[in-house]
């Protein structure tokens, strides 16, 4: 089960990678000093599996090729012509 789905096109900048990691393990370092430690695993296991997904594992699909096909390109070798069918 994916979580981060790295080939969305919001994840491409490296900048908007790293960010995301950094806010979740800054916060997981504030709640690690405040009174809910529970949160700071919580988040901090976010942190690490973002780090993991958006930038150890980061291997983003190529684009893929758009073809422009004109009315003679819609048909088949196989199809005959529309008027030479019988």
């Amino acid at each position: 089960m994916k979580l981060i789905d790295p080939n969305h096109p919001i994840y491409k900048p490296l900048w908007v990678r790293v960010l995301i990691v950094g806010v979740c393990l800054g916060w997981a370092t504030i709640e690690a000093f405040g009174p809910e430690p529970f949160w700071a695993v919580i988040v901090g296991a976010l942190g690490l599996y973002s780090a993991w997904v958006l930038l150890l594992n980061f291997k983003p699909e190529p684009p893929k090729a758009t073809v422009e096909s004109t009315g003679a390109d819609d048909q088949d070798e196989d199809d005959e012509p529309a008027d030479e069918k019988k």
